[in-house]
């Protein structure tokens, strides 16, 4: 398939659906992504508090921002 085909068959099939349906992918790959990180940060970290880990998880978006 090419990347125009691609690009209309997801224009076709988002087309009927509400903002809601649209929005809900990206909410669900935007929370993988962040469980990743958190996995990533546990591995040199496996002593870290859930809090902990979120406070790493905050201080690496920051800085991955300032860049």
């Amino acid at each position: 398939m090419t990347p125009e085909a691609a690009l209309a068959a997801q224009t076709a099939r988002y087309r009927p659906m509400t903002r809601e349906e649209r929005v809900a992918p990206a909410l669900r790959l935007h929370k993988l992504a962040c469980e990743m990180a958190r996995w990533g940060i546990r591995r040199p970290h496996p002593e870290a508090s859930p809090a902990e880990v979120q406070t790493l998880l905050r201080q690496a978006v920051d800085l991955a921002r300032s860049s």
